[in-house]
């Protein structure tokens, strides 16, 4: 059976609830938490539309909710592609663009630097009261091990940035292989 990601933390949240999961600037999220947290950001995203091999944009500083936000776009059956708050507009909008991205996560204090585009901003931190009231029983989504989990941009050789598509059996590969 092929092992997803959501579903190893899903299974931590069970059996290790208390467990700490996550840790950043003196921050802690427990397993259960971590879980409950991104199960209600993944309703509240499969609200806004995104689905199975949707492509939902994450530009986040360094944090707990970063964590919380991949797993849930995961959970909602959806690939994340990463967008760094430090990388040039130039850069983001091509990303922007090229995924078509519809949903963009992010942090209130990020949305003014970021440059014009198509997708409905959800910010992680001053939206969060709205996100809190989604249900936290697990969405259920059915996914293959072919389905997208997240599109990584290298630099191109072109100097074009290019869109690495990852999968599910991708990456189950890659951290077995580790």
């Amino acid at each position: 059976a092929h092992v997803y990601v959501h579903h190893a933390v899903e299974k931590q949240a069970r059996d290790r609830a208390a467990a700490i999961a996550v840790t950043s600037q003196g921050r802690q999220l427990g397993y259960a938490e971590l879980n409950r947290k991104a199960t209600q950001l993944a309703h509240f995203l499969t609200k806004q539309g995104v689905k199975p091999e949707s492509i939902v944009a994450l530009c986040s500083e360094r944090s707990p909710e970063m964590i919380v936000a991949i797993l849930a776009i995961i959970k909602a059956g959806a690939a994340y592609v990463p967008l760094d708050p430090a990388y040039p507009r130039e850069r983001l909008a091509f990303m922007l663009e090229d995924t078509q991205a519809p949903v963009l996560l992010t942090q209130k204090h990020l949305v003014a630097g970021l440059p014009p585009h198509q997708a409905k901003v959800v910010c992680l931190d001053s939206d969060w009261d709205t996100i809190a009231k989604e249900s936290d029983a697990d969405p259920g989504v059915q996914l293959s091990p072919d389905n997208l989990v997240y599109v990584i941009y290298t630099s191109g050789s072109t100097g074009k940035p290019k869109g690495v598509l990852v999968t599910h059996a991708n990456l189950a590969h890659s951290v077995a292989a580790r």
